[in-house]
């Protein structure tokens, strides 16, 4: 595998040439994915159980442990973009979109240095 920098919309067509050769679309119902988008992001809580922050945070740089998040920030995004793709959302614009209406919520002037709620702001 090469080192290039694909964007989203050709990892995602690469992922459905994958799901399609092995005919597995037919078990990738928008509720199963959600369900396991969920799991995967529990695979990548579950390397943090147990651990302060401190501990986690330096394990982190062990490159053993880099590997397996990164494995399983891959799973989370893989079945990212499967919901997406089939529920028809552009992730980039839906990111970016997102972005603009937390500025909104979250102005620099009343969240800057606090974890508040936006409700409470």
């Amino acid at each position: 595998m090469t080192e290039e920098r694909p964007s989203l919309a050709d990892i995602t067509q690469r992922l459905l040439e994958f799901r399609d050769a092995r005919d597995w679309r037919q078990f990738h119902s928008l509720k199963d994915l959600i369900l396991s988008l969920n799991l995967e992001a529990s695979e990548l809580l579950e390397l943090a159980q147990w651990q302060g922050e401190e501990k986690f945070e330096a394990n982190s740089q062990n490159e053993d442990v880099r590997r397996r998040i990164e494995e399983e920030c891959a799973d989370v995004l893989l079945y990212l973009l499967l919901i997406a793709e089939r529920v028809g959302i552009d992730l980039q614009v839906a990111a970016a979109r997102k972005i603009a209406i937390n500025d909104e919520k979250y102005p620099v002037a009343k969240a800057r240095g606090t974890a508040t709620k936006y409700k409470n702001l």
